[in-house]
């Protein structure tokens, strides 16, 4: 399987789509654009959708492994493994391990995750993307940073918000978290 940086140089050669027009595509600065298809690392959430949607294709698109038609089923005792996505302003790795429960669907327009969220590490600068999001708590507690509200959600919470809104998530205390996070970007 391709990584996501190369889909994002297929992508855009299949576009003949240069790195300026992308970064004007998606709203971010060449620097950022180069840093991600030079790094082996996955984008930040946010950057990915902005690429996506310049490139228009779903986000979805970068995180398929294959393509079913029909339902995808996860069983508890499977494994899967994690992505991490990293900031695309610095060079530091991301405080959050997204584990994707339907990479393998093929058109679908809802992102579904389970996020395993790191204590300590939220430093980075809040996102902001086209779309909508649902978190609901599994274990643990964070700290939702959301325009200049503050919301701490315990086990068994739920939040549904608007992504355009700059909005960040970590863990409320040094445990660190597990959520299930619903991310839906038009496209």
């Amino acid at each position: 399987m391709a990584t996501v940086t190369e889909k994002i140089k297929i992508l855009c050669a299949d576009r003949n789509m240069s790195v300026e027009e992308l970064a004007a595509g998606a709203g971010i600065t060449v620097e950022q654009v180069r840093r991600i298809c030079e790094s082996d690392r996955i984008p930040s959430l946010a950057s990915l959708i902005k690429i996506a949607r310049a490139l228009g294709v779903r986000l979805g698109t970068f995180l398929d492994d294959s393509e079913e038609a029909g339902p995808v089923l996860n069983r508890r005792n499977e494994t899967q493994g994690a992505v991490t996505f990293t900031s695309h302003q610095t060079s530091s790795n991301s405080h959050m391990d997204f584990i994707s429960l339907a990479a393998s669907k093929a058109g679908r327009n809802m992102e579904p995750f389970l996020i395993y969220i790191q204590p300590g590490n939220g430093n980075e600068c809040c996102s902001t993307h086209e779309g909508e999001e649902f978190l609901f708590v599994l274990e643990g507690s964070i700290r939702v940073q959301y325009g200049s509200e503050q919301y701490i959600l315990q086990q068994g919470d739920s939040i549904y918000y608007d992504s355009i809104v700059n909005h960040l998530v970590t863990a409320n205390d040094t445990t660190g978290a597990k959520i299930l996070a619903v991310v839906y970007s038009p496209a």
